[in-house]
């Protein structure tokens, strides 16, 4: 199918708020879909390509480590975590002369929306599944994030 095509019929979705959009023509098959933003996240299964083994290393033995460095000590993560929904760039206002939607210190309730995240081109409003307050917000803006990356804790 047509790139030019295909880019007409995803507009054409995102235009009339229809919530999915499936074509056949011959032997393609195309099915566009969006998540409205009162229905619940799609589920979304990813297939990994098979991969080369890794290199095997050898292990180091105790006596021949640095004892004097120190390895960081993971942070013990006081609250509730609001975690990522997918996989995608992570972005804390609806355009990059806007406002953060929150910031350390803000107060939220369930359904308040907290951050954005772009993944193909479709972007993502993510709300807060519990009220309280913003206590760390733990990715940069513009970063990209992976599925259930911590974003924020709420206290």
């Amino acid at each position: 199918m047509d790139l030019r095509k295909l880019k007409k019929l995803i507009d054409l979705v995102e235009e009339s708020g229809i919530a999915e959009l499936e074509l056949t023509e011959g032997e393609e098959k195309v099915k566009i879909s969006r998540q409205l933003m009162n229905q619940a996240a799609p589920m979304t299964h990813y297939i990994q390509a098979p991969q080369q083994a890794a290199p095997q290393f050898q292990m180091a033995a105790p006596s021949d480590l640095n004892t004097s460095e120190t390895k960081p000590v993971a942070e013990k993560i006081d609250g509730h975590a609001v975690n990522s929904p997918m996989v995608g760039t992570f972005y804390r206002s609806p355009s990059p002369d806007a406002k953060a939607f929150v910031d350390v210190g803000s107060k939220v309730t369930k359904g308040d929306t907290l951050c954005i995240i772009e993944a193909m081109k479709l972007l993502n409003e993510i709300e807060a599944d519990a009220t309280g307050t913003i206590k760390k917000i733990l990715v940069e803006n513009g970063q990209p994030v992976e599925y259930g990356e911590t974003l924020f804790i709420i206290g």
